[in-house]
């Protein structure tokens, strides 16, 4: 079995390797961290998008039922006007025959 021997120029090599690995790790870290600085951020901005949602579902059941109750109220005042409306052409007939 041969042995093969390191020469300066393969350690220098592999030095380099080895330098640019740890760089190119820092790198992915510093880009790991964007990433995760990126996604707290995203998250940051969906929870207050939920919570506007949130109050915005809350303003409109609160505008539907304003808007049935208007609707109850005038179904009832068209109720008394129509008594009302019958009550004077009662009235009209009833005068009309003397």
């Amino acid at each position: 079995m041969a042995v093969k021997r390191w020469t300066d120029d393969m350690l220098d090599d592999l030095a380099s390797s080895v330098g640019e690995m740890r760089e190119g790790m820092t790198e992915m870290r510093e880009s790991i961290t964007e990433i995760r600085d990126s996604v707290d951020g995203l998250k940051i901005i969906a929870e207050a998008l939920l919570k506007v949602a949130g109050q915005h579902e809350r303003k409109m059941e609160q505008f539907e039922r304003e808007t049935e109750l208007m609707k109850q109220r005038q179904a009832e005042s068209d109720e008394r006007f129509n008594v009302l409306l019958e009550e004077v052409r009662y009235l009209i007939r009833s005068n009309s025959g003397n």
